[in-house]
Order: C-alpha cells, then sequence, then structure tokens
C-alpha cells in the first residue's frame, strides 16, 4: 500500500491504479515510447561503425558522430523520462518502482559523458574512443534490458489483473 495525497492506494505490479492513470494520461509517455526505440535503432547503426573503426581503422569520424547522437538522444531520454517519473510517481528520479534502472542510467551518462569530454579535450585515442563508446554501449543495452524487463513484467501484471 501506498500514501499517496493522504490517501492510501493498493499496488497491483509495477503501478497503482492512479498512477497507471496518470501515466497513460501523461505526454511524456509517447515522447519516451518514441526516443525509446529511436535510440535503440542510432545505438545498433553505432555500434556497427564503432566496431567497423576498430576492425578497420576507417571511419573514425562517423563513428565519433554517431557516439554524439547517442549520447544526445540519451540525454534527451533521461530529461524526459524524469518528467515522465514525475508525472507518474511524483518525483523526477528515484521512485521506488524504478530506483534500480535510474541508479544504472546515471552509470551510462557517466560513461557516455566520459566519451564526450574524451572526445572533445583529445584525451583518448580513436582506438581508445572506440572502446569506451563500447564500454559505455555494453552499460546502455545492461539499462536497456531492465526498463523492457520491468516493462514486460508491468503488461503481463495488467493482462493478469485483467483477467
Amino acid at each position: 500500500m501506498q500514501v499517496l495525497g493522504g490517501q492510501h492506494e493498493i499496488r497491483t505490479g509495477l503501478y497503482t491504479d492512479a498512477q497507471r492513470k496518470r501515466r497513460d494520461s501523461s505526454p511524456w509517455t509517447l515522447v519516451q515510447g518514441i526516443l525509446a526505440p529511436l535510440q535503440f535503432i542510432v545505438f545498433l547503426i553505432s555500434l556497427g561503425l564503432v566496431l567497423r573503426t576498430l576492425l578497420t581503422g576507417d571511419g573514425a569520424a562517423i563513428a565519433n558522430a554517431s557516439v554524439v547522437l547517442k549520447t544526445l538522444l540519451l540525454y534527451t531520454i533521461m530529461v524526459t523520462g524524469s518528467l515522465w517519473e514525475k508525472d507518474v510517481f511524483g518525483k523526477y528520479l528515484f521512485a521506488p518502482a524504478f530506483f534500480w534502472e535510474d541508479v544504472v542510467s546515471f552509470g551510462v551518462i557517466a560513461l557516455h559523458t566520459a566519451y564526450l569530454l574524451s572526445l572533445l579535450n583529445g584525451w583518448m585515442s580513436e582506438t581508445g574512443l572506440m572502446w569506451l563508446a563500447l564500454v559505455a554501449y555494453a552499460a546502455y543495452v545492461t539499462n536497456a534490458a531492465q526498463f523492457v524487463l520491468k516493462l514486460r513484467a508491468a503488461r503481463l501484471q495488467s493482462a493478469g489483473a485483467a483477467s
């Protein structure tokens, strides 16, 4: 049971009934639904470009540009995701339902930011940058899997409650 606004709400699965209604009415739900797959497509393309650069030594400029684009999308989805979390759960970050996903997200952001700073300041070789991008991407895949598994579980719980 959760207390919101002086009222007790019963949580069935990931969301209370009130949170589910707020989720469904939030404009940020649609934004997240568009940005998440877009970011994943950019990630896949960028991953290919980064691997090509590591394997052949060619295409570093386009690989770097793709990682920058992926990072900008990551920042955008983090900001809009925190607005979504505020709409649904009443706090911008670390709502209990998504606490660990948010924690790992900060690690992902730290790695992507380290990449940008290294690129902009010349702190690493091209090969070093590509390896850092791969580490950042591994963290991103872990975080994306967290969200997919959490949302899939919520969908299954909702389907179970409806039947």
